[in-house]
């Protein structure tokens, strides 16, 4: 059990890491051409397909975890499956064949119709792109708050049936936690532009004007997003379990008063998370997070002062240093929120232990291997390649070449 649960943990977070991303990177790029079409700027422009193309990239190796981390829930996972499937499986085909396919579709249409769509048209196309990611997160989340706190079923058969579509969707630990996911990405996105931005501001590159533009939009989606953030893990925290709770605040008499509740109402056993890993996972959440509202509001402040934008390289570069932050910060909180629902693989109704697959340990041991051998060479690569693309800068870049409203040049013979 212990090494199916290391197997999803490894690859549930690094695929989590992309999506983090791609959700925030989305929402700027569409921001940005909104501003560049609705005004003309060339500038805003350049910096949409600059963007643009760190978005995509992120987003092509983003699919490729995520539809390798989809195989784990019928190799290890069978138990859960058959017993709750039909209650949460609802959620992950409506994010599939509606969230996901409708996203890819029109990504490709907006990667595409660079030069060939009327401006408005193409603006049109990201901004589907931003709000159908927006769904597809919706509705995993709406499947994991399931899982924290299952509503809207009933129990037949050994197995779980759906009866009630509407109170699953309300699922108030599914709804707030949509929401802080959210406000965290939008600090992924603001903080890896304003890195990158001042990583070129620090080497004094050229484009010192688009990059100067760049890292006021990333600190300005970063400082009030952090606000939101905190809102929303704050409401929460009533929706946690009473173990996870206990578990959080650390008392010996929490503790055991949440142990005698549990098994008062479900028979002997150990009903305690790891404690350790639930208090490290939510301390590092909040210490990082208190790190990056300083950071983002002291740079606000210096982003007044048009000298500090051009020259402060120190606070250039504890900008760029910031990049991995908000990616920790949630990997962090991801494990506070999963390793608090523990012992439960549908709190209250399912084991974890009785989720698993009827794998031996020699054939986990094999995929896991295989996982995180392949998890670890996307993870590489992906980082190489946002590197390699954002240090070449906006001169580099492949993503709608030409201007949209750029007259089609006449075919020569």
């Amino acid at each position: 059990m212990d090494l199916a649960r290391l197997q999803f943990a490894l690859t549930a977070g690094a695929h989590f890491l992309f999506v983090a991303l791609t959700l925030g990177l989305a929402t700027l790029v569409a921001v940005v051409q909104t501003r560049a079409t609705s005004t003309g700027s060339p500038l805003h422009m350049r910096m949409t397909r600059f963007w643009g193309q760190l978005y995509i990239i992120n987003y092509a190796m983003g699919i490729v975890t995520g539809l390798v981390m989809e195989f784990q829930l019928g190799l290890s996972w069978s138990g859960l499956t058959e017993y709750a499937g039909n209650v949460f499986g609802s959620a992950l085909a409506i994010e599939t064949l509606v969230a996901f396919f409708i996203e890819s579709t029109f990504l490709g249409l907006w990667i595409f119709g660079w030069n060939k769509l009327n401006r408005w048209a193409h603006l049109a196309l990201i901004w589907i792109v931003t709000l159908t990611a927006y769904a597809s997160a919706f509705w995993i989340m709406i499947a994991n708050g399931f899982l924290q706190n299952p509503v809207g079923h009933v129990v037949e058969g050994g197995t779980l049936r759906l009866v009630d579509f509407g109170a699953m969707v309300a699922n108030p630990a599914a709804q707030v936690a949509f929401l802080h996911i959210l406000s965290g990405a939008m600090i992924v996105g603001g903080f890896f532009m304003a890195g990158v931005s001042a990583y070129h501001l620090r080497k004094r590159t050229d484009e010192q004007d688009f990059f100067r533009k760049s890292l006021r939009i990333g600190i300005g989606v970063a400082l009030p997003a952090t606000f939101f953030a905190a809102s929303f893990g704050g409401m929460s925290f009533e929706t946690l379990q009473p173990t996870k709770i206990a578990a959080w605040v650390g008392s010996p008499e929490r503790l055991a008063e949440a142990q005698a509740q549990m098994v008062a109402r479900f028979g002997p056993g150990d009903y305690l998370p790891p404690v350790e890993w639930v208090q490290g996972g939510g301390l590092t959440m909040v210490i990082l997070f208190v790190v990056m509202m300083l950071v983002a509001t002291v740079s606000c402040v210096l982003m007044a002062f048009r000298a500090a934008v051009r020259g402060f390289r120190l606070w250039h570069g504890l900008l760029t240093l910031m990049i991995p932050v908000p990616f920790v910060t949630m990997i962090a909180g991801w494990i506070f929120r999963e390793m608090g629902r523990q012992p439960w693989a549908v709190y209250g109704l399912l084991k974890t232990a009785d989720a698993m697959s009827p794998v031996t340990e020699a054939q986990m041991r094999f995929s896991i291997t295989a996982f995180a051998a392949v998890f670890s060479v996307l993870i590489v690569i992906n980082y190489w390649l946002l590197a390699r693309h954002a240090r070449r800068g906006p001169g580099a870049v492949a993503l709608g070449d030409r201007p949209i409203d750029a007259p089609v040049p006449a075919p020569t013979f």
